[in-house]
C-alpha cells in the first residue's frame, strides 16, 4: 500500500497518464495547461477528466474536445516556421496525435454526416477584445490605386512546383461560414470583409490558377450571415471549445502569428475525417492588412492572400516549406503582394487529391 501511494504521489507531481499494473487507468493531471507528454497517445480523456483542458505543442495549443472529435490548429507565422498539430479523441475517449501538422494519406471516399451541436459554447475567452466597428488595423481609405496582381510574374515558379501536403480532413458537404463580431482586417466594414473572405475561399473551391488547370475540385462553400459569435481562437492562437459556427474574424493572436485556423472534424476510419467546423482569425492586434496593395504599400499583409492560404487549411491542405515560396500554401505570407491569391501547381494538385 505504501508503494502504491508513493506511485500515485509521483504521478500527481509529474501530471501523467498511464496504465496501472492491474490494467486500470491511472491518471493524475497537474493544474494549468498540459503538454502532449502530460496527456500522451493512448491516454483516456474520460479517466483523466481532460475534456476542456488545453494541450500545447510547439508553440500552439488546442482544447481537448469531447470523444468522437478531432481538433487541428494551423498558424501562419511571420518567420515562415510551421506550428500546428492535431489531437484526436476516439469515441471511447482514447487520445492520439498527429504532430507532423500535415501529410495524412487517407482515402477521400467518405460521405458527409450532419452536425447537431445541442449546447454551443460561448465563453469570454472565445471573444475578441475589440468592440464593434473598431480595429487596431489601419484603414485602406485613401491608399490609391491597387497595383496589378503579380500572378504572371510568379507563374513560372508556381506552375512548375507540384509540391503539396494534405491533412486528415475533408469537407464532404458544403462549408457554411459566417462573419464574426468586432473589427475586420484592413479597417474593412463587415460587408466589405465578407466579399474579401468570399473571394479568398472561392480561390480554393474554384482552384483559381493561371497554370492552365481547369477546375475539377468539388469543394463547396456558402456564406450564411453575420453573427455575434467569434472565432473559437484565443489570444495565444489556441483553439478553444467549438460553438458550431465556422466564423471568420480578426483580433488578437500570439505575436509572430499572422493568422490562425482551427478545424474540428469527426474521425472517419479508413477515410479522411469529416469537417464539422473551421474558424479563421487574422491578427490585427500586431499586424496591418490591406485589401488592395498599392505601389506605396508598406508592412501590410494582403487580406485575400492570407485568406486564400487559410481557406486552403479549411479544405484540407497543409503547409509546404522552404523552396516552395511561390505556392499559396508556403509557410510564410509575403508583405504587399497578391501572389498567394492565385494557386500554383502543387496547391491545385493537393486539392485534386482530396476532392
Amino acid at each position: 500500500m505504501i508503494a502504491f501511494g508513493l506511485a500515485l504521489s509521483l504521478s500527481a507531481v509529474a501530471g501523467s497518464a498511464h496504465a496501472g499494473t492491474n490494467g486500470a487507468e491511472v491518471c493524475l493531471l497537474g493544474e494549468g495547461e498540459l503538454t502532449v507528454s502530460d496527456l500522451p497517445d493512448g491516454s483516456s480523456v474520460i479517466a483523466c477528466n481532460a475534456v476542456g483542458r488545453i494541450v500545447t505543442y510547439d508553440g500552439t495549443g488546442v482544447t481537448v474536445p469531447e470523444p468522437g472529435t478531432a481538433v487541428s490548429v494551423d498558424t501562419l507565422a511571420t518567420d515562415g516556421s510551421t506550428h500546428g498539430f492535431t489531437l484526436e479523441v476516439a469515441s471511447n475517449g482514447i487520445v492520439s496525435y498527429d504532430l507532423a501538422e500535415a501529410g495524412a494519406d487517407t482515402s477521400t471516399a467518405g460521405s458527409d454526416v450532419s452536425d447537431a451541436l445541442s449546447n454551443p459554447t460561448r465563453t469570454a475567452g472565445d471573444l475578441s477584445l475589440e468592440s464593434d466597428g473598431t480595429d487596431a488595423d489601419a484603414s485602406d481609405a485613401g491608399a490609391g490605386a491597387e497595383v496589378a496582381d503579380v500572378d504572371a510574374a510568379a507563374s513560372t515558379g508556381a506552375c512548375s512546383d507540384g509540391s503539396y501536403t494534405t491533412a486528415d480532413r475533408k469537407e464532404y458537404g458544403t462549408y457554411n461560414w459566417y462573419i464574426g463580431d468586432g473589427g475586420m482586417p484592413g479597417g474593412l466594414s463587415r460587408t466589405d470583409a465578407k466579399w474579401a473572405f468570399y473571394d479568398a475561399i472561392d480561390n480554393i473551391t474554384d482552384s483559381y490558377n493561371n497554370c492552365g488547370y481547369s477546375d475539377t475540385v468539388g469543394a463547396k462553400t456558402n456564406f450564411l450571415s453575420e453573427t455575434s459569435y467569434e472565432a473559437d481562437i484565443n489570444t495565444s492562437s489556441q483553439c478553444t471549445d467549438r460553438d458550431g459556427l465556422s466564423t471568420w474574424d480578426a483580433g488578437d493572436l500570439r505575436s509572430g502569428v499572422v493568422a490562425t485556423t482551427c478545424s474540428w472534424t469527426w474521425p472517419m476510419p479508413g477515410v479522411k475525417n469529416d469537417l464539422r467546423e473551421a474558424d479563421v482569425r487574422f491578427n490585427t492586434h500586431d499586424y496591418d492588412f490591406t485589401n488592395k496593395p498599392t505601389s506605396s504599400c508598406s508592412n501590410k499583409y494582403d487580406i485575400r492572400s492570407v485568406g486564400t492560404h487559410e481557406a486552403g487549411h479549411v479544405f484540407g491542405l497543409g503547409h509546404v516549406g522552404s523552396g516552395h515560396e511561390n505556392l499559396t500554401m508556403y509557410t510564410n505570407s509575403f508583405l504587399c503582394t497578391t501572389k498567394a491569391r492565385t494557386l500554383g501547381k502543387g496547391d491545385v494538385l493537393g486539392l485534386r487529391s482530396i476532392y
